[in-house]
């Protein structure tokens, strides 16, 4: 009935997350949800009531552009100058996007030919592989190991895959192992890429979530970026606009081009009153990105401190909201994550749900209050592990 191309498809990770949790709360147990990303607080008051006054508004019930309103493709680009320090043309070198997961999913679709090889860091947002599977590609596994600070070994791809590789995902600040990147690593991309004519998208989707005094850089502030790569932005976790889907993509012209060409014969632009949101999201103070900045460390040092006393084996994020912890010895990811939804009625994410070097580890979401967390610790607490 199915093609072969969903047939092959795993389970969508967080499908059967949910799935799972729902089973928990049919029994009656109060579920502590700390697996799926998605913000808790409200999307800020002035993007709220920006939106509002856009749907009242008829000019935004037509169809939109392909490529998105100028007007939002300009603020993006002055969001990137002021925070970036990027020289983006809002008419070449922008594109809007219905949120940063289309934009992965369909990006290959304009590089990739059946039988490319692209180039996906493992554990990763399972849709680099999706995407790529969807195009007729074939993955290439860059393994993110810790002792290497979870940055892909370049010099530890194969030459003949590197003859066939036409496109690289790299994602910093990362989900899920929450690992950053520095320039350097940035620059040693762009020279492996141009070595080897490959088109490099980095998703960007954590750039603001940021602790400590962090400051995550931008892949195409390196010379030569722009020559070979994009960059994809997006609106959801910055300003918890998860279920708005709004984003953009910057870079390359032709990249750009190229990727804009998919859009237009698959979809029909973001709705424009959610742009003209966005366009306040990203003119507007950005007050409101410290301040949970500020709600997510607290709650981040809540749940470190706990899982420390239980003897995980954890360090302290500067970017996502995620903590990535060894599970504990005698356990593989997804028997730890079931001990904790079926003990605890705590959801977190097995690392083997983002590939097969996720395995061993644990992903926890800082999507819950303070209080939530301590009564998260305070079960955890009472495993026998």
């Amino acid at each position: 009935m199915y093609s072969d191309r969903i047939n092959r498809l795993p389970p969508y990770l967080f499908a059967a997350i949910d799935e799972a949790k729902a089973k928990i709360i049919a029994k009656g147990v109060d579920v502590i949800d700390l697996g799926v990303g998605d913000p808790d607080q409200p999307t800020p008051a002035h993007i709220v009531e920006s939106m509002c006054q856009a749907v009242r508004d008829p000019s935004t019930h037509q169809y939109p552009s392909y490529t998105g309103l100028l007007e939002f493709r300009k603020a993006a680009a002055q969001w990137c100058r002021q925070t970036r320090g990027l020289d983006i043309d809002p008419v070449s070198e922008t594109l809007t996007l219905i949120g940063s997961k289309e934009g992965v999913a369909h990006v290959p679709l304009a590089f990739i030919n059946p039988g490319d090889v692209v180039l996906c860091p493992d554990p990763g947002y399972p849709v680099y592989k999706i995407g790529t599977q969807f195009a007729g590609g074939k993955e290439h596994i860059m393994p993110l190991l810790e002792e290497n600070d979870f940055l892909p070994d370049l010099e530890a791809i194969p030459k003949d895959t590197l003859a066939k590789a036409k496109l690289m995902f790299i994602n910093y600040p990362n989900n899920p192992t929450s690992a950053t990147a520095d320039l350097k690593f940035f620059e040693e991309v762009v020279q492996f890429a141009r070595e080897h004519n490959i088109v490099v998208v980095h998703d960007n989707a954590y750039s603001e979530m940021v602790y400590d005094g962090y400051q995550s850089p931008s892949f195409l502030s390196v010379d030569g970026a722009m020559d070979i790569g994009i960059e994809l932005y997006s609106m959801s976790k910055t300003y918890n606009m998860t279920g708005w889907r709004l984003g953009f993509a910057v870079g390359n012209r032709d990249l750009i081009a190229g990727f804009g060409k998919v859009k237009s014969n698959i979809d029909s632009g973001a709705f424009d009153a959610i742009q003209r949101a966005g366009i306040t999201a990203l003119t507007s103070s950005q007050q409101c990105v410290a301040d949970m900045n500020n709600i997510y460390t607290e709650r981040r040092n809540v749940l470190l401190k706990g899982l420390r006393e239980l003897g995980l084996d954890v360090k302290p994020p500067k970017a996502t909201f995620y903590v990535w912890a060894r599970v504990p010895e005698g356990y593989d990811s997804m028997g730890f994550s079931k001990l904790l939804l079926e003990n605890a009625g705590i959801v977190a994410t097995p690392g083997v749900g983002f590939g097969q070097y996720g395995e061993g580890y644990i992903r926890f979401a800082l999507t819950k209050t303070v209080p939530r967390m301590n009564e998260a610790v305070e079960r955890m607490s009472k495993l026998k592990l």
